[in-house]
This record gives C-alpha cells, structure tokens and sequence, in this order.
C-alpha cells in the first residue's frame, strides 16, 4: 500500500470526519472509498474516456518525438 498526504480545507476534513463516523468508519477508509467511487465513475463516463484517449495519443506522439 502506498502512503500519500493530502491536505484538505478543514471544513471539507470536518465533514469527511463526521461523515466516516456516521458511517462507520476512519477517514482513511472513507477517503479510499470516495476515490475509488470517483474513479469509477470516471472510467464509465464517455467525456472521461475520451480526454484520456487524446491524452494518451497526445504523449504516445511526444514520446514518439523523442524516440527518434
């Protein structure tokens, strides 16, 4: 498992805090859950999808570029 810091506004921690309370859980653990439901909900949106297929073309020609 990988470790990261994220600083957050303290009215957004607050509510994350009380959220994972009232849920049940730490704020280690609500955090992961909110990320992984906003990437998946990334990976099924088609706006998402196509941003990231140009973007990956995009690198893949720069990459290409520097290769030579």
């Amino acid at each position: 498992m990988k470790q990261t810091t994220v600083r957050l506004p303290t009215e957004l921690a607050e509510a994350a805090e009380a959220a994972a309370r009232a849920n049940g859980t730490s704020v280690n653990q609500f955090i992961i859950d909110a990320l992984a439901s906003e990437i998946q909900r990334l990976r099924e949106n088609d706006e998402f999808q196509a941003r990231l297929r140009r973007l990956v073309e995009d690198n893949k020609a720069i990459l290409d570029r520097l290769a030579q």
